[in-house]
């Protein structure tokens, strides 16, 4: 139960990207993995919205015994003050692991 942690036996990740959140977020949950949608050079605040994208999504995750953070160091989706109806925030998502791992890398 909860999100799978697992690494396969060490079989090497690969890329994955249905294209919608929810399909994608799904299959994070079954499988294992991380979600992603960083912030860019073009949108500094990431491109989903953070009250009905971000928000239901990290909910879930972290229901599942996941981890949803925008990648501004351990800042968790869910503690995010929205300013605006249709805020937009970068989202990392997945096991507990696995966003750690996603976290050491940023914040190198």
């Amino acid at each position: 139960s909860g999100i799978n942690a697992e690494y396969g036996g060490g079989k090497p990740k690969s890329s994955r990207y249905v294209g919608s959140m929810v399909a994608d977020v799904n299959r994070t949950i079954c499988y294992g993995g991380v979600f992603m949608y960083p912030a860019n050079s073009q949108s500094a605040n990431g491109k989903l919205r953070l009250l009905y994208e971000c928000n239901p999504m990290a909910f879930i995750v972290e229901q599942a015994g996941g981890k949803a953070v925008t990648g501004r160091g351990e800042e968790r989706v869910l503690d995010v003050m929205p300013t605006k109806l249709h805020e937009r925030c970068p989202i990392y998502l997945g096991s507990t692991d696995d966003v750690a791992v996603i976290l050491s890398y940023l914040n190198e």
